[in-house]
C-alpha cells in the first residue's frame, strides 16, 4: 500500500496515532530494541566479541534513553556499532516535504514547515525519510566550526529569497539540525575545539539549539553518540568536563579477548575471496596472523596507549593471500594457499600499525615485526603440539645441514625438500596440522614447525629464508637474540 502523500491523508492513517506521531527518536529506538530483544534477534549484525561486555551496556544506555560515548583504542569497532544503530530505527518516517530538518508534520519546528502547513493545510505535501538517511556522522577535526555543527546565516539564501537577514528562512542549518528525528554520531570527540563542544550543551540538556543569536529555539529530537580514544585526552585534546557530565553513558570497548574471537572478526572483515584461483587458508596460518596482533599488544616496546588495531591481522591476511596468489600464478598451482613465508611478505601491514616506544624505536619496527611473527608461530605450534619431540629435526640442522626456502617455490617442491629432514613430516602428521594427502597444507605446516624452532633458538633462519643450525650463544651478535638465533638483517 502506498504511503500518504498529503497531511490530510497522513492524519487519516495509522501514523496519526499518538504512539507514532508524538514518539521521540529515543523512544523509537527503545521500542524497536525491546521488540528485537523479545524476538531474540541479533542486536548488531557483524559485531563480534562484545556479547558479554559492550553490547549489554549499550542496550542499557539505549533503554534508558541516554546519549552515550564509546571510549576505546583504534580498531575496536566503535564506528561499526554506531552505524548499526540505524537498524533500530523505523523503516521510514513522514516529514514535511522540502524540510531541511526533517520536520514532523504533526509538530513542525522550522518556519519553512509551519508556513507551508499554514498555507496548504490538509494538502501540505508529505515526504518519507528512510532509516539510512536519518543517520548523520561527522568526524571531529580541529577546523570544525560551530556553523558546520549548528548552522549560520546564509546571505546568499537571503538575497535569493528576498528575505531580511533577521528572517529565520535565511538560516543555513548545520549537520546537527539536519539530523533531527534521527541519530547524530560524532567521531573522535576530543578533537573538537572546546568552544564547539560548548555549543552541544543545550541540545544535550534542554534539547534545543540557538543559531547566531537568532531569537528562535529549535527543540531538536536527536540521539547524540560519540566516540573517543583515551590517548586523545592528552595527545590532541580533551572532552570538556561539563559536556562529559551531560553524556549519559560512557561505554568502554576492547580488543578481542581470545584468539578465536579475533580470528572470527578477521575472517568476517578480510577480503579473502579472490576473482581468480580459489583461496584456502590453513587454520594455523590464520592463527599465526591473529597471534601477531595479540603478541604486539603485550610487547613493552609497542605503545599501549595507541593500541594495536584489529585492522592489523585483517591487512596482514589480505597481503599474505596476495603474495600467495602471485606465487600460485608463477608456478602454475591450482589454488592459493598462504604459508608462513607469505606472512613475512606482509611486514608493511604490520609495521605501519605499530606505534613504538623509545626502546622499540632503537630496535626498529621491522626487527620487532619479525620477532612477533616467530613468537606467534611458536605459540600456534605449541598449542597443537604440546610434548612433541623435535630433537631429530634439531640434530639434523646441528650437524651442518641446511634448507633454503625460496618464496617462488611450489608446495610440491617445498615438500620434497622437507622430506629430507628426519621426523619433520611425522610431526606434521602426529599433531594433525595437515592431512597426509594434502601437499599444500603439509608444506605450510612444515614451515610452521621450523619457525617455532627458530623462535625457541634451536635453529636459525636467515634473511633469505635459509634454515640452519643455531649459532652458539657466545658467538651470537647482540641483535641475533631478537630473531631466535637467526641471521636476519
Amino acid at each position: 500500500m502506498s504511503q500518504p502523500k498529503t497531511l490530510g491523508a497522513l492524519r487519516r492513517s495509522r501514523y496519526s496515532a499518538p504512539a507514532l506521531a508524538q514518539r521521540s527518536v529515543k523512544d523509537e529506538l527503545r521500542s524497536n530494541l525491546l521488540a528485537r530483544l523479545a524476538s531474540s534477534e541479533p542486536l548488531f549484525e557483524g559485531v563480534i566479541g562484545y556479547e558479554e561486555t559492550v553490547i549489554p551496556q549499550l542496550v542499557n544506555g539505549l533503554l534508558a534513553r541516554h546519549n552515550f560515548i564509546l571510549l576505546g583504542l583504534r580498531g575496536q569497532a566503535k564506528s561499526r556499532i554506531l552505524r548499526a544503530l540505524a537498524t533500530l530505527l523505523d523503516d521510514e518516517i513522514p516529514i514535511v516535504a522540502g524540510s531541511e530538518i526533517n520536520d514532523n508534520p504533526f509538530a513542525p519546528i522550522s518556519k519553512y514547515a509551519r508556513t507551508l502547513i499554514d498555507a496548504a493545510g490538509e494538502d501540505a505535501p508529505i515526504a518519507w525519510l528512510d532509516r539510512d538517511s536519518r543517520y548523520v556522522e561527522k568526524l571531529a577535526t580541529p577546523d570544525v566550526t560551530i556553523a558546520d555543527i549548528i548552522g549560520d546565516v546564509d546571505p546568499i539564501k537571503a538575497a535569493r529569497g528576498g528575505h531580511i537577514l533577521a528572517d529565520e528562512l535565511t538560516i543555513h542549518y548545520g549537520m546537527l539540525p539536519r539530523a533531527n528525528r534521527g541519530i547524530f554520531a560524532l567521531n573522535e570527540l576530543p578533537d573538537l575545539a572546546g568552544k564547539i563542544q560548548v555549543g552541544l550543551f543545550n541540545i544535550m540538556q534542554e534539547g534545543d539549539v540557538q543559531i547566531k543569536g537568532y531569537p528562535i529555539r529549535l527543540p531538536l529530537d536527536v540521539l547524540l553518540c560519540f566516540t573517543a580514544n583515551p590517548e586523545d585526552y592528552t595527545a590532541r585534546g580533551k572532552i570538556i568536563t561539563p559536556l562529559k557530565d551531560r553524556i549519559g553513558s560512557e561505554i568502554l570497548t576492547h580488543y578481542p579477548e581470545t584468539v578465536e574471537l579475533g580470528m572470527d572478526i578477521t575472517r568476517q572483515e578480510a577480503w579473502t575471496e579472490r576473482d581468480g584461483l580459489p583461496v584456502r587458508i590453513p587454520d594455523f596460518v590464520a592463527e599465526v596472523i591473529e597471534r601477531v596482533a595479540f603478541e604486539a599488544r603485550t610487547d613493552k616496546r609497542i605503545d599501549k596507549r595507541s593500541g594495536v588495531s584489529q585492522r592489523m591481522p585483517i591487512s596482514v591476511i589480505e597481503v599474505a593471500i596476495s603474495n600467495a596468489e602471485q606465487r600460485a600464478l608463477r608456478v602454475s598451482e591450482l589454488e592459493i594457499v598462504p604459508r608462513i613465508t607469505d606472512i613475512y611478505a606482509a611486514l608493511p601491514a604490520i609495521t605501519g600499525k605499530m606505534e613504538l616506544e623509545y626502546e622499540g624505536e632503537i630496535v626498529g619496527g621491522h626487527t620487532i615485526a619479525h620477532e612477533l611473527i616467530r613468537r606467534a608461530a611458536d605459540a600456534t605450534f605449541g598449542a597443537r603440539a604440546e610434548g612433541i619431540n623435535t630433537d631429530d629435526v634439531v640434530m639434523w640442522f646441528d650437524v651442518g645441514n641446511a634448507l633454503q626456502m625460496e618464496e617462488e617455490v611450489s608446495a610440491g617442491a617445498m615438500l620434497a625438500g622437507f622430506e629430507g629432514v628426519p621426523t619433520l613430516l611425522d610431526i606434521v602428521s602426529n599433531t594433525g596440522l595437515a592431512p597426509d594427502s594434502d601437499v599444500a597444507m603439509r608444506a605450510a605446516a612444515c614451515e610452521l614447525v621450523l619457525e617455532a624452532l627458530v623462535a625457541r633458538k634451536k635453529i636459525s633462519r636467515s634473511a633469505t629464508g635459509r634454515y640452519g643450525r643455531a649459532a652458539p650463544p657466545e658467538r651470537r651478535r647482540p641483535n641475533q637474540d631478537l630473531f631466535g638465533g637467526g641471521l636476519m638483517a
